[in-house]
């Protein structure tokens, strides 16, 4: 038997609101089924979809691109290629950002160094 989840223990699992998790499904993102009193069904395999979708909106990934991505995976297998550069072109920004960041700890570093030097001069004085 398929394991099932109201949209209020996915929010509780995902820590996404219902007013998100609603959004999401307007956005055509989330397609949870209905059951008879047209309340929403979720199950593992939508819950591994939300966890996707948060991970690619934590790298900085635009919701644009996510429905993007959503789009592509339902075709099927023939658009991996296409997925795969979608992920590879969010990498490409992650990897600029981090070579920014690495710059401004650089910066960080040469001060505090520069500082050091200056209290070992006034410690030999």
């Amino acid at each position: 038997m398929i394991k099932t989840y109201k949209i209020s223990e996915i929010s509780s699992i995902t820590r996404l609101s219902i007013p998100t998790l609603r959004y999401y499904e307007d956005l055509g993102l989330l397609k949870p089924a209905r059951n008879g009193n047209n309340y929403r069904v979720f199950t593992d395999k939508d819950l591994r979809w939300i966890e996707f979708i948060s991970r690619a909106k934590a790298t900085g990934m635009p919701l644009a691109k996510i429905i993007e991505y959503s789009k592509l995976r339902e075709q099927g297998d023939e658009t991996v290629k296409e997925r795969i550069s979608i992920l590879e072109q969010q990498e490409q920004i992650l990897h600029a950002q981090q070579q920014k960041i690495q710059t401004h700890i650089d910066f960080l570093q040469n001060k505090k160094r520069y500082y050091a030097q200056l209290q070992d001069s006034y410690k030999k004085s």
